[in-house]
């Protein structure tokens, strides 16, 4: 008896960067940027860092799983870059509609921090505003995380010019204006508000499935809430599933998961992003010999 097994279908990307930096004095450097651990599995190519004058780095996992490179910068310019090729699914994001919410007394521990004030998510300037705007409502679970991300969408209006790093999710709802950083901690303080939890992803996007812009590639954000018992991605930026999402960290905000944290001044020079489709892999069968079921799951 013969069993065909159908390899899910996938998108081949090429994905890294390059930065381009110059420090004062010899300064150690953290760079965020390798692949989420639980994609580990999906890499195609080994991950290569090359390091501009050549030194030694080494890569450290934190305890919520993120990746760092961290290595020692020397007085003067240099460069970081990174590079690996990896097979993500060519579905999109999962859609659930009827993902319900989570009672607040029935939260997991560890999602409790992602109810709490952070850097960028501030609470405590959009707690009457949240449920004003919502409330009224009566949504709950998926409809309405989708409902918060569907009014920052249409709200906030797209603008590098509007770039800050101290930009907090009071002021962008000031501004209007700002980057996906800015979409997705304005959308995570809503629901924070609104006791969902919710967290910052950031990754490897760009243009995968939609038309190329004239804005170069960059790194991505969005966000995670949790409904029922487990992680849904939303993104307030795009508003409508995506594929080819490259996870490479989650935390509070973004100010947990810097590509680029120095300890020491330095100027960025350069910042180069890529995520390239490479090839769709073929939907093939391959051909197991069924003795017994068991065997064909491990």
């Amino acid at each position: 008896m013969l069993v065909l097994l159908l390899k899910p279908s996938s998108v081949h990307l090429i994905i890294g960067c390059q930065l381009e930096l110059a420090c004062e004095t010899a300064t150690p450097v953290l760079t965020l940027v390798h692949p989420h651990p639980t994609l580990q599995e999906d890499l195609l190519t080994p991950e290569k860092v090359h390091l501009t004058p050549e030194r030694s780095f080494e890569v450290l996992t934190d305890s919520g799983g993120n990746r760092w490179s961290r290595w020692l910068a020397p007085a003067g310019p240099c460069s970081f870059r990174f590079t690996t090729t990896i097979a993500r699914p060519d579905s999109t994001d999962l859609v659930v509609p009827t993902a319900p919410p989570c009672q607040v007394v029935r939260l997991p521990i560890d999602t409790y921090r992602y109810l709490n004030a952070s850097t960028y998510c501030d609470t405590v300037p959009l707690m009457n505003f949240a449920w004003n705007t919502f409330g009224p409502m009566q949504q709950q679970g998926w409809a309405l995380v989708q409902a918060i991300c569907d009014w920052v969408h249409q709200q906030i209006r797209f603008d590098y010019q509007a770039v800050c790093a101290e930009k907090t999710a009071s002021v962008t709802l000031r501004d209007g204006a700002g980057v996906c950083r800015d979409y997705a901690h304005l959308a995570i303080t809503l629901c924070r508000c609104l006791n969902i939890p919710a967290r910052y992803c950031t990754g490897y996007l760009g243009y995968t499935g939609i038309p190329v812009g004239d804005a170069p590639v960059d790194f991505s954000a969005w966000f995670e809430a949790f409904l029922g018992d487990r992680w849904y991605v939303f993104d307030a930026r795009h508003n409508f599933p995506r594929f080819g999402r490259v996870l490479i960290a989650r935390g509070r905000d973004a100010g947990d998961v810097p590509f680029l944290r120095t300890f020491g001044p330095h100027q960025l020079l350069g910042l180069e992003v890529i995520t390239d489709i490479v090839n769709p892999a073929p939907l093939l069968p391959s051909v197991e010999s069924a003795t017994p079921a068991s065997s064909l799951l491990g």
